[in-house]
């Protein structure tokens, strides 16, 4: 039998954690490697080459990005310009070169603080994306026709999101130190590259992608300060904050969490407050507009409304969808207090998220965004993560279909209504069964990929390896599963088998 070298007789390079290799432990990835020369060798010389796991991930997400605005293309010279349609039917539209003038970039006027003349007030985007969209109108040439500031803006802000998109691998990678090329999970992932340059929430997810790896290195108040500053360029980041409450909770981590709530509260202060007061009328129009805003793209509450003869109204939408997330937080909180082990934080993180998706009145195609890092650290397998992949690349495209349908006239070209409903359900399903996947993992955490590695949460921090403090029933007391005994066991980050040594 193969034998550990001691500690004396070991390089100290060799202290490193050894690095869990995908191709080694998922069928998927192994089948997949075939196409660069098969799965990596067990005395492959990683540390002596150039080509580490971080730069090749930043390197294939810029090249999957790179392809993404290639997927553009169709419209940079046309589908946005000419022809209602033509950005539908070829799947390339964009929010980014059409608000440039409709929120009067082009025009130079401040936002928040200047009124725009069109149906939309004030800019309609939470403070910190505002400040990214108003850099990238400094940066666009106001020379030329329209139409070429328009393409110039795109081009400038495609730049400064596939900066995102890098920092995001980045994080993504060295937030499970064992587990490096999970990353590629993140730079492979085709709804990113379908959906990057839609909108502006890549900003909004490098935050939150670097708070996340901030948490990891056990820095709770600079998880906080990122956090904030993410919540500041989109809602949903603050989510993040209620299971880790229930975490720190769970393990009596109270003064980690009071840093990082601490820290979130500040930053979101030091972004906002300038523009609360001096504008407040301005500042608050993304949270009136987001109230007011009616069943929309993407929502079972759409193929409710359009299938019932008496849909109800904004204002009970709101109630039900909030009344749902609610329900989904206290599962949630129950399913942390009550499980085997504590729950890791990636998991709860990529639930809470998804929790806010499926009960939401509106989905845009770009919010998958949101949660492909944390479903890369919740789950990384790469079965589950392709199969849910799949769903959304196919609601992007019906997403599409239908809009080009709608705006086609008499010619009806793309996805009717029906065929759009089914399209949204291909989605919810696909996100419900990613979210199984992981509930699943809590409840039996001997199935769960990165515990079965030998780690306990490596993207917890002050909860990695912590003991509890605060559980409720009986499963918590205990972390053998009863469902499969013969499984390995999980200690603490520490791998046992029952039957047999290593």
């Amino acid at each position: 039998m193969w034998a550990m070298p001691s500690a004396e007789a070991t390089p100290a390079s060799a202290h490193e954690p050894d690095t869990v290799r995908p191709t080694q432990e998922d069928p998927v990835a192994t089948a997949g490697s075939e196409l660069i020369g098969g799965p990596l060798g067990r005395r492959a010389l990683l540390g002596t080459s150039w080509w580490t796991p971080v730069r090749v991930i930043v390197l294939v997400a810029i090249g999957m990005f790179v392809l993404g605005l290639v997927q553009k293309a169709p419209c940079y010279n046309g589908g946005w310009f000419f022809g209602a349609s033509t950005q539908y039917t070829h799947a390339c539209y964009s929010d980014i070169p059409h608000l440039y003038q409709g929120r009067g970039f082009a025009d130079g006027l401040v936002p928040y603080f200047d009124k725009l003349p069109g149906d939309m007030d004030y800019l309609e985007y939470p403070v910190l994306t505002g400040v990214f969209m108003e850099v990238a109108a400094w940066l666009t040439t106001g020379s030329g026709t329209i139409q070429h500031q328009e393409q110039w803006y795109w081009m400038v802000n495609a730049g400064m999101l596939m900066a995102c998109a890098a920092v995001i691998a980045v994080c993504v990678t060295r937030t499970h130190a064992r587990r490096p090329w999970d990353g590629l999970l993140v730079a492979l992932a085709p709804a990113l590259a379908l959906t990057a340059t839609i909108n502006w929430d890549l900003l909004a997810v490098a935050l939150t992608s670097a708070a996340l790896l901030m948490w990891a290195r056990r820095h709770a108040f600079a998880f906080g300060v990122l956090l904030g500053l993410a919540t500041a360029a989109k809602l949903y980041p603050f989510l993040l904050l209620g299971p880790l409450l229930v975490l720190c909770w769970r393990a009596g981590r109270w003064r980690e969490y009071g840093a990082a709530l601490g820290g979130t509260v500040l930053s979101w202060l030091v972004v906002n407050l300038p523009v609360m007061i001096f504008a407040f009328e301005g500042w608050s129009k993304f949270y009136t507009f987001s109230q007011e805003r009616g069943v929309d793209f993407g929502s079972f509450w759409l193929i409710l409304v359009q299938n019932s003869p008496d849909p109800p109204a904004t204002e009970s939408v709101n109630t039900l969808a909030i009344i749902l997330m609610l329900a989904g937080c206290g599962g949630i909180a129950a399913l942390t207090l009550t499980a085997p082990r504590r729950p890791r934080f990636a998991q709860l993180a990529f639930l809470i998220v998804a929790a806010f998706i499926l009960t939401n009145k509106v989905y845009s195609p770009q919010y998958v965004l949101w949660l492909v890092p944390l479903a890369v650290l919740a789950r990384p397998k790469w079965r589950d993560f392709l199969i849910w992949q799949a769903c959304e690349v196919l609601y992007f495209l019906g997403i599409w279909m239908y809009l080009a349908y709608t705006t086609s006239g008499d010619a009806h070209k793309g996805l009717p209504t029906d065929g759009y409903h089914w399209a949204i359900a291909v989605h919810l399903l696909g996100t419900l069964y990613l979210c199984a996947m992981v509930v699943r993992d809590i409840l039996l955490p001997d199935r769960d990929p990165v515990r079965r590695s030998g780690d306990d949460d490596p993207s917890g921090g002050v909860l990695d390896r912590a003991e509890d403090v605060f559980v409720l029933g009986p499963l918590a007391r205990g972390s053998r599963s009863a469902a499969d005994p013969e499984a390995p066991q999980v200690k603490w980050g520490t791998e046992q088998r029952t039957g047999g040594s290593l």
